[in-house]
Order: structure tokens, then sequence, then C-alpha cells
């Protein structure tokens, strides 16, 4: 792996998580648990979620089962080389949230990116990055895919792990524009020969507070499946 290319808190942080003389990520899955809330006046809602990742075609896969006042939710999220849709359900039939079109696009181009960074360290010598470095602990990235470019700041600290992830590219349905969005993360952990962060929350910054809206347990991660089991 030729990490000479990137700037040395990323080049840290990928000899931290053991991706040196690893084989190249061509797909990863990874399992969570956790809970899930619109914003402050919803209940949380328990969910268990799987996630497939492939990198050559940038894709995502993501379902989810969460229970909402007992009965259960199913979610689907699909990003394929730029496209993207969100389709929420009640017993898997009734449709709760449905969101596609171009700020569903650059979204899930965000959350395609976060999850590079967070669960597969060794991608981030992928050519579509650029970086720029703004301090010792600190990094701009900005991720291109089928003429889409969205950009982030990672955060390290001086161990060497990723603790935070900030974009203001994503799109918030219920402010209607973009808010700046980011992924604390921390409880490194040994998961399938690499040391990853086990814990992440989902926040959204308005402008008079901190919404955190998920929070997230990694379950497993396995890189380079050829099934889907």
């Amino acid at each position: 792996m030729d990490i000479q290319h990137l700037p040395e808190p990323v080049r840290k942080y990928i000899r931290y998580t053991g991706s040196i003389g690893k084989p190249k990520v061509n797909n990863f899955k990874v399992e969570f648990t956790g809970k899930i809330r619109k914003n402050e006046q919803t209940e949380w809602m328990p969910f268990t979620s799987e996630q497939y990742n492939f990198m050559e075609i940038p894709t995502r896969l993501f379902f989810m089962k969460a229970v909402m006042k007992r009965l259960p939710i199913a979610g689907y999220h699909l990003y394929k080389n730029g496209d993207a849709y969100m389709d929420i359900r009640l017993l898997s039939l009734f449709k709760v949230q449905y969101k596609d079109g171009v700020e569903m696009d650059i979204a899930e181009t965000v959350t395609f990116f976060n999850d590079m960074c967070c669960m597969a360290p060794a991608t981030l010598i992928d050519e579509r990055i650029s970086w720029q470095v703004m301090d010792e602990n600190m990094v701009k990235a900005a991720f291109t895919n089928n003429g889409i470019t969205i950009t982030a700041f990672l955060f390290f600290n001086e161990a060497g792990e990723l603790i935070n992830f900030k974009s203001d590219d994503r799109y918030n349905t219920d402010a209607g524009k973009k808010l700046p969005w980011s992924t604390p993360l921390g409880r490194y952990r040994e998961m399938n020969g690499y040391k990853l962060a086990g814990y992440a929350e989902t926040i959204y910054t308005y402008p008079d507070r901190d919404l955190c809206y998920g929070t997230f347990e990694v379950s497993s991660v396995k890189y380079n499946c050829t099934d889907k089991k």
C-alpha cells in the first residue's frame, strides 16, 4: 500500500488501524446495533442494520430494522455511483418516508465517504480523494464521484485515532437545507484484524443546538466478501 502521498495524520491513522500490509479493500460489510430518532420530541427507536459497500463503482446498500411504538420499521438506503434514494416503511409495506433527488445524491456521497474513513481506512489511498493539511491533527478531504464533489474535515487525536468527521454538504430534510453534520467516534478495538472505532454518533448542528439523532455500535466488519453471509 502506497501511503506516501497522504497527509501525515492520515498515514498515522492508517498505520494505527493495522491497514498496512493487508489486501486491497474492494468491498466491505458492516453490522450495527443502535438507536435513532427524528428529533428531540420523538422517541428513540432501537435498530439493527447491515450494509454493503463496494469501491470500484461506489455503491452502498444499507438495510435497517427498527421498532417504533412496538411496530416494526424497515429502512433501505441505496447509493450507486452518485444516485441515491431512501425508503422507510412501516411493517415493510406502508411508506413512512421516501426521498431521492440531487440533495439525496449529495448526502449519500458524504455518507459513503464517511464509511470509507471510519470503517475501511485502507481505502483512503483512493485517487478520487484530494487532501489538504489544516494542522497536525486535522485534514480537509474532497471526495469526487461521478461529477459530485463533497468535502469533509477529519479530526485525529495524538494516538492516531480518527475521532470526528465533519461535513457541511449533507442535506437535512426537516430543515430544508444543508446543515453541518458530524460523526464523533470512539471505543477503538480489534475487529477482524483491524483496530477500528466501535462506537459513533450522528449529529446535525442547527443554529441554536446540536441534535444527536443516532448512535451506532459496530457488531462486525468484514472485508472483500464473496457472498452476503
